[in-house]
């Protein structure tokens, strides 16, 4: 039997009081060891069990990051959860992860209901799970936009690892929801407890929150970023963005742009002032992200005659192979609190694929991380455009009928 013959490795396997799931994130890699659910998962569904919760109502799921949740409360009698999350790969993996769920009818979990954080919530919550996220300003953008729907007998749970739990994190449970306590440590694990106090008055959400560019950054100096909840830099611009701002290509006259991993998409409204008549797609995994980049771009855009796309997705996945002339890149180097250069890497190779002969990647990136040494594997070539003491610009371009190199490696 050869490689490709063997057959794919048995998913991680999750026992919940509701029978076993399993589970594996997305994209599935038999190499990856990090699994799809962790001790603070474990604990809440413990808990419901254990504290005879009700799931037959409107239970609602919030940032529920693998599907690990949902997956194993679809087994509970009568429970059809709606799962909130910013995370498109994350509803990948839970769509994949309801799907091979044991149920009486083989059919999969179908009862599930995937929403994203900028859908419209529900009407009415009767328990209502949170993943505690890592983003404190996400958080009390999701509790803004749920607590209309949450009545005196709603039970509201938390979950995360303590770790991810702070003071500032049950006060905002306590500004917005109401009374909040917590459970004692399990497994590096806590619980959050809030009641419900329908006579609050938290105040209005603060999301989407804008500010000023400063006046040094070229076509963007002194423009305008909109910002929604959860994403990075949301109240100034960070220095690696201002850096690669300041060293961006200059009239590249690119057919077509992208800016992958578009964050609030000052990167792409930079590449669209600069280039007008070019098309440029903003893509990113998180909903907020591509929200946050579509009113940035529509905020300063002008009168600029070329096309702009919007996409939420597995960043360069479905773009047309030599399609692209010009790709922009700030990538991540952690996936919740792990960090990983796994998304780099598939960032790097989606790009290698999309970019026309003679196209250039652009990347900036912490000197530390050794950026060049990957596109060097992949493209055969990396160039150093500019660097300082904490950062490096570097410039991969696409060679005529070159192939990626090592794409399987990382």
């Amino acid at each position: 039997m050869n490689r490709t013959d063997q057959p794919a490795p048995a998913a991680p396997r999750l026992t919940t009081p509701w029978g076993d799931v399993d589970l594996t994130r997305f994209p599935a890699d038999p190499r990856d060891e990090l699994r799809a659910w962790d001790a603070a998962d474990t604990y809440l569904l413990k808990h419901l069990a254990e504290s005879g919760t009700g799931l037959s109502g409107a239970v609602v799921v919030v940032g529920d990051r693998w599907g690990a949740l949902g997956a194993a409360l679809t087994g509970a009698e009568g429970c059809s959860p709606t799962l909130i999350s910013d995370s498109y790969v994350g509803q990948r993996a839970t769509e994949e992860n309801l799907a091979r769920r044991d149920t009486p009818s083989g059919a999969g979990a179908t009862g599930a209901r995937l929403l994203t954080t900028q859908d419209t919530p529900p009407d009415r919550i009767d328990v209502l799970l949170v993943r505690v996220p890592k983003s404190l300003a996400l958080l009390e953008d999701q509790l803004h936009r749920l607590r209309p729907a949450l009545h005196e007998g709603t039970v509201v749970i938390g979950t995360g690892m303590v770790k991810e739990i702070h003071t500032s994190t049950l006060n905002l449970f306590d500004r917005i929801i109401g009374p909040t306590r917590t459970s004692l440590a399990e497994k590096k694990a806590r619980l959050v407890f809030s009641t419900p106090d329908l006579s609050l008055s938290p105040g209005r959400n603060p999301w989407p929150h804008s500010y000023r560019l400063p006046d040094d950054i070229g076509v963007l100096a002194g423009r305008t970023v909109v910002n929604h909840a959860g994403v990075f830099c949301a109240e100034r611009l960070d220095i690696g963005t201002r850096f690669f701002l300041q060293h961006l290509p200059r009239a590249s006259g690119a057919a077509r742009i992208v800016d992958l991993g578009c964050g609030n998409g000052v990167v792409g409204t930079s590449a669209a002032l600069t280039d007008p008549d070019a098309e440029i797609l903003f893509t990113d995994e998180s909903h907020q992200a591509v929200a946050s980049a579509e009113a940035t771009y529509a905020e300063n855009r002008g009168d600029r005659p070329g096309k702009a796309d919007f996409r939420v997705g597995d960043g360069l996945a479905g773009v047309p192979d030599a399609s692209v002339d010009l790709v922009l890149n700030n990538p991540p180097f952690h996936t919740h609190q792990a960090t990983t250069d796994a998304t780099a890497w598939r960032m790097f190779s989606q790009a290698h694929a999309a970019l026309r002969p003679g196209g250039e990647l652009w990347v900036v990136g912490n000197r530390h991380l050794g950026y060049h040494l990957k596109l060097r594997r992949l493209f055969g070539n990396s160039e150093l455009v500019a660097s300082d003491p904490k950062f490096v610009i570097l410039k991969a371009v696409r060679q005529d009928g070159s192939r990626a190199r090592g794409a399987r490696r990382r």
